[in-house]
């Protein structure tokens, strides 16, 4: 049986929602974030060496990142249901978005993170108007910008489509929900209505919802 590795308010929500959409049974083993850092537990460690979630294992398979998981999944049990034949018009989107979510969207996602934590940060009174504009600076002259170019390209994808790939869910818009539910959570969707009904439209999802109930903690869930 599949084994879920599974972070609480992690990337490793997705991977239950892939799983109940395949309709697989599967277990999921629970860890919990250091309240003061937030980060995995050292347990992880002894799953996979970066110690970090989703992880799954497979009978004698361990594998991590998310789309690594997701194209393992499709490939061996989805049948086609959520991973479109290389031969179709799908594939490539499907391929596409499914490097977009991490390689392309999360970056200045996470720069954006960082540096709104920076500004609020615990540090010498004399010392925070210098970092907060630096951080400012940053913000405005690259995070930002690189967000809102982002989002104005997913935004009018979505116009123009129901799904990511092809006319059907797949597993690319299961790799897309973590930053796109994470950034409506955060407020950053109020100028995107179409990714915002998007959101909403996969949180109405019977499997996704499933998995919410298995799964535990996760503040992005609408």
């Amino acid at each position: 049986m599949i084994t879920v590795h599974h972070l609480n308010n992690s990337r490793s929500q997705r991977i239950l929602w892939m799983l109940e959409e395949l309709e697989l049974d599967y277990e999921i083993k629970h860890y919990q974030r250091n309240k003061e850092t937030m980060l995995a537990p050292d347990e992880l460690k002894a799953v996979h060496p970066l110690g970090k979630s989703p992880v799954i294992s497979d009978g004698g398979e361990v594998i991590a990142e998310s789309g690594a998981i997701i194209e393992y999944l499709g490939r061996k049990y989805g049948k086609d249901s959520l991973t479109p034949r290389t031969n179709s018009k799908a594939y490539q989107p499907y391929v596409y978005w499914l490097h977009f979510a991490e390689g392309s969207l999360m970056p200045p996602l996470l720069m954006n993170l960082v540096f709104e934590k920076v500004k609020t940060a615990p540090m010498p009174f004399f010392v925070r108007p210098i970092a907060k504009g630096i951080a400012n600076k940053v913000m405005d002259g690259f995070v930002s910008p690189n967000i809102k170019r982002h989002f104005d390209f997913i935004e009018q994808h979505l116009s123009e489509n129901e799904w990511f790939a092809g006319d059907k869910i797949s597993g690319a818009d299961i790799q897309m929900s973590f930053p796109l539910e994470a950034s409506a959570a955060r407020g950053l969707l109020k100028e995107y209505p179409k990714t915002q009904a998007y959101v909403v439209q996969i949180h109405k999802r019977t499997a996704y919802r499933k998995a919410l109930e298995n799964g535990g903690e996760y503040d992005y869930a609408m």
